[in-house]
């Protein structure tokens, strides 16, 4: 949900929901991007390893993994840029990047790089927008809220009861076998 965040954030500031300088929340949401692709180099580089032995999880899935893996070979540091824009790619490009150990000054340029087109453009789409739909956004702000979290939860909604139709699938099984 991190991409509705932002663009929401920025509604929010154009319509005087949020009272607080564009540029002030962007500088902050930068900051925030950035010091947490360093969190996730710096896991990279002294855990990394350990990842390919961890069993899936709700949250955590070997073929996200692998996928991250695959994107982050293909495209390089580049990945630090645009891996902002997708979600999963943007848990793991930086952790990979610690895996791989990629020297940390070009690291921090793709990072900084990445987050400040990431924010800047999420933020600033919303922001605008906000401002030309100021009255119109004004009037449905509930139902636009409600339309974010319902977006942003139907795939933890399908995975979860995916999951429970598996787990059953598969007691049923044991118990017909038996």
């Amino acid at each position: 949900p991190g991409d509705y965040l932002l663009f929401l954030a920025g509604m929010f500031v154009a319509t005087g929901k949020l009272d607080v300088n564009i540029s002030v929340l962007i500088l902050g949401l930068v900051v925030c991007a950035v010091l947490g692709n360093f969190t996730g180099y710096w896991f990279g580089r002294k855990t990394g390893p350990m990842l390919y032995e961890r069993k899936d999880s709700f949250f955590f899935k070997q073929k996200y993994l692998k996928a991250a893996k695959e994107y982050y070979n293909k495209q390089g540091a580049f990945a630090l840029i645009m891996g902002r824009f997708v979600p999963i790619v943007r848990t793991f490009a930086p952790i990979f990047a610690g895996v791989v150990k990629l020297d940390f000054k070009r690291f921090a340029f793709y990072n900084i790089s990445g987050g400040i087109l990431w924010i800047t453009s999420l933020t600033l789409l919303g922001y605008f927008l906000g401002k030309r739909f100021e009255k119109e956004i004004n009037d449905y702000l509930l139902y636009i809220i409600i339309g974010f979290i319902v977006v942003t939860t139907i795939p933890l909604l399908i995975t979860f009861v995916k999951k429970k139709v598996v787990k059953n699938n598969d007691e049923e099984k044991i118990n017909t076998e038996l």
